[in-house]
């Protein structure tokens, strides 16, 4: 009877995926804060992707110094207006190095990116494995992985990537290891959400009718748990990314993170803070790419977090097209209140 069930149920999943794609699109792009984050997070990452061709076009490099370019009399201020502005260097030089600010911005790109983006998706991996496993485990095995998950979760993540960072060896790539650290360290949250999603997941009566086909419990999470698990998932780490980048930033910016002479924004902003008078946009340049990043992705995130769930409200106030909200409701008042006339009337 169950097989029956599961057959019949078969072929009408994909077209319910299609449905729920197009569900999803239509939902999010009624949300046009949503979607300009989206075209900025696109430009932002095609801009990562192209620094080589960027930087070629240019005809310069991050990590070439051009000692003559800054003034070391002053302290290695860059000569010229705008901290050296020209036709060679495009956002002008940084003090003391003289190296290009263009080509470390993009090239800063790669890193911050690619560390939020490689720590995002341990975190997923490891959450939903843990939390996947603990729900469908006995009562020891679910107790055992909670518990940990419980310590990860109140784990100071600063002072833990402190720690770990200051001692592995120099000679490991540091963007690799500040993405595994972050990804190993900050876990937690999503392996509770796993766990809670799977545990009301595995009670539905699709579940039920595998598990009485003899389907293992292998092939029950892959095949059933898993695709409802995407909703959840993909709505925190849309979240965890810009996070993730602002972790990469504080970790780089107190000395520990990625190093010299990898760009990093985060690096950028340790170096500039004693040159915001003499060369404001050496400083200016990198913050504004953090906050220009990290705040498209906190909207797109919480864009794509209300189009999965259209029960659940928005955080931000932009772009879900709020506005007609009062005015329907004032009409749907005056309405009322005509009406009530009409009947003392």
């Amino acid at each position: 009877m169950s097989e029956a069930l599961l057959a019949a149920q078969a072929p009408e999943a994909p077209a319910s995926g299609a449905s729920g794609a197009r569900q999803f699109w239509r939902r999010l792009r009624t949300r046009r804060a949503a979607l300009v984050a989206a075209a900025v997070v696109a430009l932002l990452v095609l801009v990562a992707l192209a620094a080589p061709l960027l930087t070629a076009i240019e005809g310069q490099d991050p990590t070439t110094y051009h000692p003559s370019l800054v003034d070391s009399a002053r302290g290695g201020v860059p000569i010229g207006s705008f901290g050296g502005v020209s036709g060679d260097h495009w956002l002008g030089v940084e003090p003391q190095t003289g190296r290009d600010l263009f080509a470390r911005l993009v090239y800063g790109a790669r890193v911050s990116l690619g560390v939020a983006l490689a720590a995002t998706t341990v975190q997923v991996v490891l959450g939903v494995v843990v939390g996947v496993t603990a729900a469908l485990g006995n009562r020891w095995v679910d107790q055992l992985l909670s518990r940990v998950t419980d310590i990860i979760v109140a784990m100071p993540l600063i002072i833990m990537a402190l720690a770990l960072l200051a001692v592995v060896p120099a000679g490991f790539p540091r963007p690799v290891l500040v993405s595994l650290i972050i990804g190993f360290v900050a876990w937690g949250t999503i392996g509770k959400i796993s766990r809670a999603a799977t545990l009301s997941l595995k009670n539905l009566d699709h579940v039920a009718a595998a598990r009485l086909s003899g389907w293992s419990t292998w092939r029950i999470a892959r095949r059933e748990l898993l695709p409802g698990l995407a909703a959840p998932v993909i709505t925190y780490a849309a979240l965890m990314v810009p996070a993730n980048i602002s972790i990469e930033a504080s970790l780089s910016f107190l000395g520990v993170g990625v190093k010299p002479p990898t760009p990093s924004w985060g690096q950028m902003l340790t170096s500039a803070d004693i040159w915001y008078q003499a060369a404001p946009q050496y400083l200016l340049l990198p913050a504004g790419a953090l906050f220009v990043t990290v705040l498209a992705l906190t909207v797109l995130g919480d864009g794509i977090r209300t189009a999965l769930d259209p029960r659940s409200a928005s955080r931000l106030r932009v772009g879900t097209g709020r506005k007609q909200e009062p005015k329907a409701a004032g009409a749907t008042e005056t309405a009322k209140a005509a009406t009530a006339k009409e009947t003392s009337s």
